[in-house]
Order: structure tokens, then C-alpha cells, then sequence
């Protein structure tokens, strides 16, 4: 940290103030519970004693052995979280106090504040059209102020959106199972085949972040686009009744298609409008899944 600059030190160290104040309200809303302990580890058997579980009798020692024996399990002491984080130019977009890329950013450093409290380990994935940054996951303060100055301070080289990339990516590093959270706007290619191998190795989070402009349109007359991400021009006329139903009718299709492909692979997905505040939807989302365990 002694070679950053006093502006870049100012601007972490407000970033983990915000942080700390949403910290508890978030490990409050269920994070440790939802993602502390669901995994374990064999660790022996035994001879099975009065008021044992009879779910733990392992049937197949105690054939061997002639009386009940039952498996003894650790719960896994830590998890690892992998933060995949979109930089694409199309994050730059913006109708409201923030671009995308800025919650996006807020929303990374708040999981990953989470993730040392709740002692676990915290690595990093940044992408655009390919995978730009890697940060092995690691534990600490030290580290995860690291993964946040990447955040907040990597110069994407691309603009484009490859969320496959970023999934064959955490497929190839990630040997063990973790909790991944795929932070994006998915302005992206089909991801369906990665999407479907990494939902299956690991606990694998959406979080959709957007701006209400992306789903409707307001009338402003005739205006020049131009699109982030290809450079390219576009002029519409937005007062005319067909732009509005079209490019309406094509919102709800594109997102549908989303909903649908993490419905098949069971991913759960967090809808974050960057014209409201972020922590709500996030506290609903613990909380919902934490009655599923």
C-alpha cells in the first residue's frame, strides 16, 4: 500500500468506510449462514452411540463390521469466493448518479468485506472480452484492499463483453468448489456452455447489474448513439411509436432469455437497478435462499 498514491489510498479507505457501515446490515441479512458451512468433509466412523443421527450410519462399514457404525463429518472451515467482474465499456453507461461500473464496483468490495469477515478466502476475475486481471483468492485485510484497488483502479484493455471467457476461466483455476459471483450486465455472446460446467462445479451467483433506460425509453426526439462497446453510430428518433415498441419488445426478450438460461442451470440471479440503493436487493436475496438450507 506504501506505493499507492495519497489519492488512491484516500479513495480505498472510503470505500471500506461505506463498506463497514453496510457490512453488518449484509452479515445480518443472512450471508453466514447462507454460505458459511454448507460444505463438508469426511473425516471418520465410528461406533454409533444413543441419540446419533441415523442419516450418518454408514451401511456399508456396518455390514462389515457387524454393528452400527456412523460417518463423523467437519463442517469445511472455510470457502473460497470468486468475484468475476465485468469492465466492458458498456458499464460506462449511465442515467442515473451512477454508471453501472461504479455499483458494480461498490457491490464487489462489499461481498468481498464479507467474504474475510466471514474468514474465508476472496480472489478476484476481471474481464471484458477476455480475462484482464487474475488475483489468486487469498484471506485478510491487506488482501482483499488489494482486490479492491484492482477494482476500482484496472485500465480495461478491451470494451467488448466475453462472460464465457470469464466462466472457462474460473473453471480452468477454481480446482475446488466455490461461491462465485458473476457481476455483469451480460451485454454478452451466448455463455450457455461454460455457464452450464461452472453452475455445476460450483455455488454460482448472478448479479445483473442495469439501468432503467435499458429497459425503456423515454421520448427525447432524434438522437445519435453511439454504442459503447463497438464505436459504432446509430441515429433514432425516439418520439416515433414503433422505436418505443421495438426496442421495448427487445428488452424484455433479451432479459427473458437470461432468466431462462439460469433458471435451467439453476444459477440464482440479482436484479440491481443503479437508480436505487444495492443493498436491498441484496439482504432479500439472503434471506430467501437462506430459508432453502
Amino acid at each position: 500500500m506504501s506505493l499507492l498514491s495519497k489519492e488512491i489510498i484516500k479513495k480505498i479507505r472510503k470505500i471500506e468506510i461505506k463498506m463497514s457501515r453496510l457490512l453488518d446490515q449484509l452479515m445480518a441479512g443472512q450471508y453466514h449462514s447462507v454460505f458459511k458451512g454448507q460444505g463438508v468433509e469426511f473425516a471418520e466412523v465410528r461406533q454409533y452411540e444413543y441419540g446419533d443421527d441415523i442419516r450418518c450410519i454408514d451401511w456399508n462399514v456396518s455390514a462389515r463390521m457387524g454393528s452400527a457404525y456412523v460417518k463423523k463429518l467437519i463442517e469445511e472451515r472455510e470457502l473460497y469466493v470468486y468475484l468475476l467482474v465485468d469492465l466492458s465499456a458498456s458499464g460506462l453507461f449511465s442515467t442515473s448518479n451512477k454508471a453501472k461500473n461504479e455499483i458494480m464496483a461498490e457491490i464487489s468490495a462489499l461481498l468481498a468485506f464479507c467474504a474475510i469477515k466471514n474468514n474465508d478466502q476472496v480472489g478476484l476475475i476481471l474481464f471484458s472480452d477476455g480475462v484482464e486481471k487474475f488475483v489468486r483468492a487469498g484471506k485478510g485485510r491487506r488482501h482483499v484492499l488489494r482486490v479492491i484497488r484492482e477494482i476500482l483502479y484496472h485500465k480495461p484493455h478491451g470494451t467488448k463483453t466475453d462472460i464465457a471467457a470469464a466462466l472457462e476461466y474460473l473453471n480452468k483455476v477454481a480446482k475446488r468448489r466455490c461461491i462465485a459471483f458473476l457481476i455483469s450486465d451480460f451485454m454478452s455472446d451466448d455463455f450457455t456452455r461454460p455457464l452450464k460446467v461452472a453452475s455445476k462445479k460450483h455455488d454460482l451467483v448472478g448479479i445483473t447489474v442495469y439501468d432503467p433506460k435499458e429497459h425503456e425509453f423515454d421520448d427525447i426526439g432524434i438522437v445519435t448513439f453511439q454504442d459503447a462497446e463497438t464505436n459504432e453510430l446509430v441515429t433514432l428518433d425516439t418520439s416515433e411509436e414503433f422505436f418505443s415498441r421495438k426496442f421495448m419488445k427487445n428488452a424484455v426478450k433479451r432479459q427473458d432469455e437470461l432468466n431462462g438460461v439460469f433458471r435451467k442451470y439453476r444459477v440464482d440471479n440479482i436484479m440491481i437497478s443503479t437508480d436505487k440503493p444495492y443493498l436491498p436487493p441484496l439482504l432479500k436475496y439472503f434471506k430467501k435462499r437462506a430459508k432453502r438450507f
